[in-house]
C-alpha cells in the first residue's frame, strides 16, 4: 500500500510539472506568435528605418566616362582612375600596429614630404578613437597607389592592415591645343562643347554598391556586395584633326599677340563632308595669356560685315540679275540712300561684279541689292531662308545661337534696312553658320551640315559612323556658283586679299572689316575677318578666321589682320599633299607631335582568354586588368614589352599576370 501511495505522489508531481511546462510553453508560443503578428502588421517600416536604413545605404558607383578622341585616334579627353586611401584602425591588431608604425610613418614621410612625427600623432589619435574610415590621402595615380599599398601594415590588406581603397574617376584633357571652351564639360547640371555634345554616348550607366554606416557622418563601402555593376561609356571619335588644329591654333595665337586683339576664332571644315577639322577659340585672360575658355564660333551672333556680301550677291546672281558683264558706278565711294550714308574704303569709279567683291564695295553691293530687291525684299530674303540663315543650326554642340535677320515685319525695318543687310549689317549670325555657307559655295552649291562626330566605338567595336548630311542640295545655279568662285579667287589675286596671294596655292576668299558697338561713345571697335576655301580650283577645305578688337594703331582690316592666318593654315595644311608651297609659308612652328597622345586602348578578357597587351602603355592597361579582378605584377615603366601568360591563354581570376615594361 505504501508503494502505491509513493507511485501516486510521484505521478501527481510529474503531472504538475508537465502541466506547468505546457502552460509556460503555450505562453512563450503565444508571446512569439503575438510578436510575429505585430511585426507583420504594425512595426515593419519602423524596424526597417531603425535597424537597416539607418545603418546601410545604396550609393552610386560611377561608370567610367568614355574617351574623347581626335579623328586620328589621339586622345582629347580621357577618364583616369584616381585612388583615395582610408584606414580602419579597428581591424589593426595591437602587436601589428606597435611593431610596424615606425616603419609606416617613415615610408609615408618619404613619399609625401611631411614629418613622420605628424603621421604618428594623427594615427595614435585616430586609433584611440577607433576610427574605422580615416581619410589618409586622396587622388593618387596608379603608380602612387601601387607604391603605398606595399607599405608596412598596409600590405596586410583591408582585413588585417585596415587598408581601404576607394577608386574614383577623373576627367583630364590630353592636349593643350584644344581647351575647355571647345572640349567643354558635362557636370550633370551644365554641359558645353564636345563633352556636352556627346555626353549621351560618353557617360555610360552608373552602378550601385552598398555602404555601411561608421558614425554619424561616415559611410564605408562594402566592396564585396555590389548591387549593380556600372557600364562604362562609349568612346567617341570627333572630326578634329590634331595636326590642322595645332596649325590653326598657332597661326591664330601669333596674330592675336601681334595685333594685341581681345579674342579670335578659326574654323576649318572639310568641303565634301562638312567635317570640322579644326575649331579654335582664343581669348585674352587677365594675365594677358590667350586661352580657350569660350566657344565664340557658335555662341556669339555678330554682324559679319563684308563677308556677308558673298551671300547677298549670290542671291542676285542666282536670280539672273547680275553676271560677269554687270557694272555699277560707285562714284567717289560715298552714297546716300534713304537718309543713310554708305561709304567705301577703297577707291571709286565703275566696277564690274568681280571688282565689287574684290574691292569689298559697300556702295556697289548696296546699289545692286536695292536696285533689284527694294520693291520686293521678300524675294531676296527667301534666298536666305532657303540657305537656312534664319534657322538655328541642328548640330551636336550645345549653346549654338539662332540667327537674327531683320525682315519687313520687324519694327526696326526701314527703307535703308535692305541696303544694310546687303553689306553685312542688320544681321546677327554665328561664325559656324557663315562658314557652312562658304563651304556650300566651295562644294559646288551643295551645303552640308557641319559634323563634329566621326564614329563611336564600344569595347573596340564600331557602333556608329557619321555620314555627310545635306542641308541644301542646290544653293544656286551652276553658273552662279562658278561666277562667285571666280570672283572670290580674284579677290585674293587682285583685291582686298591680295596680301596673301601666292602663285603656288590658288585660294579664294573674302575679307571682312566690321564695326561693332558703333552706337557707343569712345574709340571705334572692329572685327577683322577672312572667309574662303582652298585650293580654289578643287576645294578641299573651307576656313573662316575672325579676330576681334585688334589694336587699331597696328591695323584692323580683314586683309591685314585675319587673311595672313588663313594663308598660313592653307599652306601648312597641305604639307602632306604634293604642292610647290613657298618656304615663307612654312617657316613657323612645326606641329608638336608629342601632344598627339597615344590612345588609351580598352582591354577586355573574352572567353577567359588572356588579351594581347604587348606594345600598350602600362599605366593604361594595369588598372583595367585589376578592375577586371586579376592580380598584376609588373616591372619597369612605359610600354609593355613582355607578358605572361601569353595572348590567348585561358586565365582565372586568382591567377597572377606578369608584365615587363620598358625602363
Amino acid at each position: 500500500m505504501q508503494k502505491q501511495n509513493d507511485y501516486d505522489n510521484k505521478r501527481k508531481k510529474t503531472l504538475r510539472w508537465g502541466y506547468l511546462f505546457a502552460v509556460v510553453a503555450l505562453c512563450v508560443f503565444a508571446l512569439f506568435f503575438g510578436r510575429i503578428v505585430m511585426l507583420q502588421n504594425t512595426n515593419v517600416q519602423e524596424i526597417k528605418d531603425d535597424y537597416i536604413n539607418n545603418n546601410y545605404r545604396t550609393a552610386t558607383l560611377k561608370a567610367a566616362r568614355g574617351n574623347l578622341f581626335a579623328a586620328d585616334g589621339s586622345i582629347l579627353a580621357t577618364t583616369v582612375m584616381r585612388y583615395d586611401i582610408y584606414l580602419d584602425f579597428k581591424t589593426i591588431r595591437d602587436t601589428v600596429y606597435t611593431n610596424n608604425i615606425g616603419a609606416l610613418t617613415d615610408s609615408l614621410s618619404k613619399m609625401f614630404g611631411k614629418p613622420r612625427a605628424e603621421y604618428r600623432k594623427r594615427f595614435d589619435e585616430q586609433r584611440k578613437k577607433v576610427n574605422q574610415y580615416y581619410s589618409l590621402v586622396k587622388g593618387l595615380d596608379f603608380d602612387q597607389y601601387d607604391r603605398i599599398r606595399k607599405f608596412p601594415i598596409f600590405k596586410r590588406g583591408k582585413n588585417k592592415g585596415g587598408f581601404i581603397v576607394d577608386r574614383n574617376y577623373k576627367r583630364e584633357l590630353a592636349t593643350s591645343e584644344i581647351g575647355s571652351g571647345t572640349i567643354g564639360m558635362d557636370n550633370g547640371q551644365y554641359s558645353s562643347g564636345l563633352e556636352g555634345a556627346f555626353s549621351k554616348y560618353l557617360r555610360g550607366t552608373d552602378g550601385k554598391r552598398l555602404e555601411q554606416r561608421i558614425n554619424s557622418s561616415q559611410w564605408k563601402p562594402i566592396d564585396y556586395w555590389k548591387v549593380e555593376e556600372p557600364v562604362d561609356g562609349q568612346d567617341v571619335y570627333t572630326t578634329i584633326d590634331l595636326r590642322i588644329q595645332d596649325i590653326a591654333h598657332s597661326a591664330l595665337e601669333k596674330q592675336l599677340i601681334n595685333f594685341e586683339a581681345k579674342h579670335g576664332t578659326v574654323i576649318v571644315m572639310e568641303v565634301e563632308t562638312g567635317k570640322v577639322r579644326a575649331l579654335v577659340n582664343l581669348q585674352k585672360d587677365d594675365e594677358g595669356e590667350y586661352v580657350d575658355s569660350y566657344n565664340y564660333a557658335i555662341k556669339d551672333n555678330i554682324e559679319p560685315g563684308s563677308t556677308f556680301k558673298v551671300i547677298s550677291l549670290l542671291a542676285a546672281m542666282d536670280d539672273g540679275f547680275i553676271d560677269e558683264k554687270t557694272t555699277v558706278n560707285v562714284g567717289n565711294g560715298i552714297w546716300s540712300y534713304a537718309k543713310q550714308r554708305i561709304t567705301d574704303g577703297h577707291g571709286g569709279g565703275t566696277y564690274d561684279i568681280s571688282d565689287v567683291l574684290a574691292k569689298s564695295s559697300n556702295v556697289g553691293t548696296a546699289k545692286l541689292i536695292t536696285q533689284y530687291y527694294a520693291d520686293k525684299p521678300q524675294i531676296f530674303l527667301d534666298h536666305l531662308k532657303r540657305w537656312k540663315l534664319f534657322d538655328k543650326m541642328d548640330i551636336e554642340l550645345p549653346g549654338i545661337t539662332k540667327p537674327r535677320i531683320l525682315t519687313p515685319k520687324s519694327k526696326s525695318w526701314n527703307a535703308a534696312t535692305l541696303a544694310s543687310i546687303g553689306y553685312g549689317y542688320a544681321t546677327n549670325i554665328n561664325l559656324l553658320q557663315l562658314a557652312t555657307f562658304y563651304n556650300g559655295v566651295a562644294n559646288k552649291g551643295k551645303m552640308v551640315k557641319p559634323l563634329f562626330i566621326d564614329k563611336i566605338m564600344q569595347n573596340g567595336k564600331l557602333t556608329f559612323e557619321a555620314q555627310p548630311q545635306v542641308m541644301v542640295k542646290k544653293m544656286a545655279s551652276e553658273k552662279a556658283i562658278q561666277m562667285m568662285t571666280s570672283a572670290l579667287t580674284k579677290a585674293v589675286e587682285k583685291g582686298t586679299g591680295r596680301s596673301i596671294f601666292t602663285p603656288n596655292l590658288k585660294m579664294a576668299g573674302k575679307t571682312g572689316t566690321a564695326r561693332f558697338e558703333y552706337w557707343l561713345p569712345g574709340p571705334m571697335k572692329y572685327r577683322a575677318s577672312f572667309a574662303g576655301f582652298y585650293p580654289a580650283d578643287n576645294p578641299k577645305y573651307t576656313c573662316y578666321v575672325m579676330i576681334s578688337e585688334p589694336n587699331v594703331s597696328k591695323g584692323f582690316y580683314g586683309g591685314t589682320v585675319s587673311a595672313p592666318v588663313f594663308k598660313e593654315i592653307a599652306g601648312k595644311t597641305f604639307l602632306k599633299t604634293p604642292q610647290n608651297i613657298e618656304k615663307e609659308m612654312l617657316v613657323d612652328r612645326k606641329v608638336n607631335l608629342n601632344k598627339m597622345v597615344a590612345p588609351n586602348v580598352k582591354v577586355a578578357v573574352n572567353n577567359k582568354q588572356m588579351p594581347g597587351v604587348v606594345g600598350l602603355i602600362g599605366k593604361n592597361v594595369i588598372p583595367q586588368l585589376e578592375n577586371l579582378g586579376y592580380r598584376v605584377e609588373f616591372k619597369g615603366v612605359g610600354r609593355i614589352k613582355e607578358q605572361f601568360p601569353l595572348e590567348g591563354t585561358i586565365i582565372s581570376k586568382n591567377q597572377r599576370i606578369y608584365l615587363s615594361l620598358q625602363n
